[in-house]
Order: C-alpha cells, then structure tokens, then sequence
C-alpha cells in the first residue's frame, strides 16, 4: 500500500496515481520503455522555440527590413512545426501512458487503448479508479497488478503469479468485457485485508504508548 494518499473524490488525483504505476509495474516486469514519442514530441518543440528565438534576435539586431524575408519563412515553418506537433500528439501520442517492448512483443497503453502488437490486439478495458484505492486514499498495487495482469495477456504471460482467471479479460470486440462482478469481489477481499493490517498496525501503536 502506498505511503502517500490522495482524495478519493478529485478525478486528475485518481487518474494520475494510477498512470504513475503503469510504467514502474511494467519496467518490473523486464519491459524495456520506449520514449521515442516523447523525444519527437520534445525536439518538435525545442525546433520551434530556437527558431522563435532566431528570429527575435536577428530582428533585434538588423532590422525588420533586412530580416522581413527570412522573417516571413521563419514565421511559415514556425507554424508548420506547430502543426506537426499537434498532428504527432492526436494522432500518435495522445494520452500515452507507457510504449515498450518484452521478449519481441510491443505494448502500448493510453485511456483510450490497450494494445500489444504482432498478434496485434486492441483491448478495451474499463473499471473505475477507485478500486486500486482505500477509502481515505492510499493507492493499492496488488489488485492493480492483478487486474492488468488478468485482463491483459503480455501482462500475464510475463506476470503468471498475478493472473486472477474469475476476472476474465478484456476484449478487442467489446463483447468479451473484464468481468466487473467478479473483479470487485476480488478487489473487495483485498481491501478488507490490507485495512484488517492497518488497523492491527495501528492498535500496536496505541498499545505502545499506553
């Protein structure tokens, strides 16, 4: 269980708690993360503010006269590097949570996909956020583990101890959904149990100073 909470009741909180366990989850499990779409995303950027730059200082120095071409075609690729960092970040990077590889097989997840390419899968997956918390905001790995471990199948080929077969899988056709029943009777054992350790943990505590 996390040592740092959070608000049960503020959404961004939730989503970004969980985002943050995607990635260290997965690199334990030997999936090497690829940052090549933040790379392009940043050096489109760092592109655009040079060239931002550059021309605010040849302005400066020389002159709008002597600068106004170079200017204009200053202006014109400024404009195009924005439009390929927008096309790059809806098309390609939007929402990216974690992009890596294990053994062959590339994985790729955001909140609006779950894919694992070469038998390439589209999983859709749904469950709400606060199944992985506790109800004064500690953020629990196992059940989260265990969901991804069971609804997705890379994540389970590599995490067999974690795979909870009543909580099904997710489906690229939308028919086969995780089963939401069977998850929360999983996650709500769960709960119980880590809040069964902490209120012993905290009646040690009291004892101790009595």
């Amino acid at each position: 269980m996390s040592a740092s909470k959070i608000s049960c009741y503020s959404l961004p909180d939730l989503h970004n708690t969980t985002n943050d366990a995607l990635p260290n989850y997965l690199t334990s499990l030997k999936f090497t993360q690829s940052h090549t779409s933040s790379n392009i995303r940043l050096a489109i950027g760092y592109a655009a503010v040079l060239i931002s730059a550059a021309t605010f200082y040849f302005d400066w120095t020389l002159g709008f006269e002597k600068t106004k071409y170079w200017t204009g075609a200053a202006v014109a690729v400024y404009f195009a590097l924005n439009g390929a960092f927008t096309w790059w970040y809806l098309l390609g990077d939007e929402g990216l949570v974690f992009e890596g590889t294990r053994e062959g097989r590339k994985y790729t997840t955001s909140p609006s996909k779950n894919s694992a390419p070469l038998t390439y899968q589209d999983l859709k997956l749904e469950i709400p956020y606060t199944r992985f918390f506790t109800a004064d905001g500690h953020f629990v790995a196992k059940p989260f583990q265990q969901w991804l471990a069971s609804a997705v199948p890379i994540v389970g080929d590599a995490d067999p101890n974690n795979v909870v077969e009543e909580i099904g899988r997710g489906s690229d056709e939308g028919a086969e959904t995780v089963r939401a029943s069977a998850l929360e009777a999983v996650m709500s054992g769960m709960m119980e149990q880590a809040g069964s350790a902490t209120d012993r943990a905290g009646g040690g505590k009291r004892r101790k100073k009595a």
